[in-house]
């Protein structure tokens, strides 16, 4: 509770709670609107906590399984708020201009990313140096032209998993795109906009630079939270690999061990039993048969031999009783 008395009061001195004009508003942001003052409508800072606390978490988990968010955020007031935040987080953002198709045409937005790097790299490895002057200048303003909108996703290599945005009327470009893809979205929703088409809203002043300055802050800190724990579970599990590895490692070695020691105790077996330990064969049945010895080896040990005709030959022993007709 008191967690949330000194974000209710930090978000209270921030204005986050000062909303648009009353004949501005979307009726449906009323569920988040407290009352009205003087024309403005007022927005209920417990239902941005709440709204904060949702986003948050999801931010958190996207963040930990290892997907980008990115931050979009093209209005004057925003732009270097949201773009120090994105940086801080290693996360692509937009802060110049939307172009048209950066989510929905990635693959030609990619190619144009590829074409700045290559210039930049060859600016610095002096692959510029053979050119004219003229021509060098050129390709160094279409590179600085396309860094200013592009900078922010040279290292994103696929579309993001969420994104983040600041006033959704000011970025409804980005958000038809992203509800295009399906992908998740997070936004600051003032009392001019409609909340239903966000995935996360988040009702707060997003005009106001101190506003936009404590949610954007809040949800990054959340993503830097995910990220950690993420690394300290890529931590755990190499520590648990190099584990098993010793342990394969010392079995294998045990392993050599019994098996040498159960050669020499076989061999020792082996030398201890005399030619004539093994089993001897049944003897046969007949008329007046006796029956054979049990003792019989493998070379002649002492058998009876079976006293009729058909009874299989035991080791050597005595004759056979005579019979009587």
């Amino acid at each position: 509770m008191e967690d949330n008395k000194t974000l209710h009061q930090q978000l209270l001195e921030a204005g986050v709670h000062f909303g648009h004009l009353k004949k501005k508003w979307n009726p449906k942001m009323l569920p988040y609107i407290f009352a009205e003052k003087n024309g403005i409508h007022i927005i209920d800072l417990n239902r941005t906590i709440e709204g904060l606390d949702e986003a948050a978490a999801a931010l958190k988990s996207i963040a930990k399984s290892g997907k980008k968010i990115m931050f979009v955020a093209t209005k004057k007031q925003a732009k270097e708020i949201v773009a120090e935040a994105a940086t801080r987080a290693n996360m692509p953002f937009v802060t110049e201009r939307w172009l048209g198709g950066m989510l929905t045409n990635f693959s030609t937005i990619r190619k144009s990313v590829k074409k700045m790097l290559s210039i930049e790299k060859m600016l610095q490895d002096g692959t510029m140096d053979s050119v004219t002057k003229k021509e060098r200048l050129t390709l160094t303003r279409s590179k600085e032209k396309m860094e200013k909108v592009l900078g922010g996703i040279s290292q994103m290599g696929r579309t993001p998993a969420a994104i983040f945005m600041v006033d959704i009327s000011h970025e409804h470009i980005a958000l038809a795109e992203a509800k295009r893809l399906g992908i998740t979205t997070f936004a600051m929703v003032d009392t001019n906009s409609d909340p239903t088409k966000v995935d996360f809203p988040v009702p707060a002043n997003d005009d106001a630079t101190k506003s936009i300055a404590i949610i954007t802050q809040y949800l990054t800190a959340a993503i830097l939270e995910g990220l950690q724990e993420r690394a300290q579970v890529k931590e755990s599990e190499e520590d648990n690999v190099e584990d098993n590895t010793d342990n394969r490692g010392r079995g294998l070695e045990i392993t050599e061990e019994d098996g040498e020691g159960g050669r020499r105790g076989g061999r020792g077996r082996a030398k201890s039993a005399g030619p004539g330990a093994g089993a001897g064969r049944p003897g046969g049945s007949g008329p007046g048969g006796g029956r054979g010895s049990a003792g019989g080896g493998a070379r002649g040990g002492a058998g009876s031999r079976p006293g009729g005709p058909g009874g299989n030959r035991g080791g050597g022993g005595s004759r056979p009783n005579p019979v009587k007709h």
